[in-house]
């Protein structure tokens, strides 16, 4: 199932980015079930494809069900999929491009997975569905959490997080830094970015230390999981979160996927990358406006639209 329209060449070149977890709401995808019949098939083939009615936990919770890592992590990969289905409906190629370069943060990564068609639709959604299983078991095993640090340095996070035993998981912005770790030493972690001038330190609302070490667990159970599947080489290339360079085989998307459950997620770096190669319009699609919260803090002068539901296609097919 193609997902990507051809369109006309024009002088702006595109760029797709995928939101990651905790982008998740209940009701996401309703409106888009209702009035696109892409977007609906779409969701009913993914809930076929996993066994489940994911899309009654999408629309009606209740959310403790919907935050769990299972169900979040198909559930946004499932919506992103499903913009661009109703997207290729409302908009006219005429008003959008073809995508150069894709992203996704964490999760949003396994998105660009079907869009670029190195899996197809249902393979993509078994995959996100093991991944989000492994996690939620090394959760479980390795108790932890995840903290954000704004306004210090990236090296003085990192002489923090060795201080106490904790880890940079995600670096979004220059001045936006997630560290993951259990939660003794996450306190501990918050407590020294205070003293050292962070703008704020706050603890985050999630199940585990994501791209940790604490992950170990899940990276081997997904090496299994991965190498079940066939691989094909990006339609579009894909720019890796743990580099933040283009994956241009299917192996390396392989190699990436079993490693970056496990290292931080380069997004600052994955953002500037796509600027100096001639990027110049980013379309965030899915649930939430993460991304283009962290675009304006990388560049203000970014030009970024979000698409998340029929409102921000049709007002995007009428600009």
């Amino acid at each position: 199932m193609t997902l990507i329209n051809k369109t006309l060449e024009s002088s702006s070149k595109y760029a797709y980015l995928f939101p990651g977890q905790g982008s998740q709401a209940i009701g996401m995808g309703k409106e888009l079930y209702e009035n696109s019949a892409a977007a609906k098939d779409l969701l009913e083939n993914i809930d076929e494809a996993l066994g489940r009615n994911l899309t009654e936990i999408m629309f009606n919770g209740p959310e403790d069900e919907l935050k769990k890592t299972i169900n979040a992590q198909p559930a946004i990969m499932a919506i992103s999929l499903a913009c661009i289905k109703a997207m290729n409906e409302n908009i006219a190629p005429s008003k959008i491009n073809s995508p150069i370069l894709l992203a996704g943060h964490s999760l949003g990564e396994y998105t660009a997975l079907a869009v670029s068609e190195v899996l197809n639709i249902e393979d993509t959604a078994w995959l996100v569905q093991k991944r989000g299983e492994l996690m939620q078991k090394a959760c479980d095993q390795n108790p932890g959490s995840m903290a954000a640090i704004l306004g210090l340095d990236e090296m003085i996070v990192q002489e923090i997080a060795i201080e106490t035993g904790t880890y940079i998981s995600n670096i979004n912005t220059p001045d936006q830094i997630v560290i993951s770790g259990d939660r003794i030493n996450l306190a501990r972690a918050l407590d020294l970015a205070s003293l050292r001038g962070a703008r704020k330190a706050v603890p985050l609302n999630v199940e585990g230390a994501f791209h940790s070490a604490l992950m170990k667990p899940a990276m081997i159970g997904l090496i299994d999981a991965v190498n079940e599947l066939e691989f094909n080489d990006p339609k579009i290339p894909i720019v890796a979160n743990s580099s933040a360079v283009p994956l241009n085989t299917g192996d390396d998307i392989k190699n990436e996927l079993i490693t970056q459950i496990c290292k931080s997620v380069q997004w600052n770096k994955t953002i500037s990358y796509m600027m100096n190669n001639g990027i110049s319009r980013f379309i965030e699609i899915g649930p939430g406006r993460a991304l283009s919260g962290m675009m304006k803090r990388i560049d203000r002068k970014a030009n970024i639209s979000n698409i998340s539901d029929m409102k921000t296609i049709i007002n995007f097919s009428n600009n």
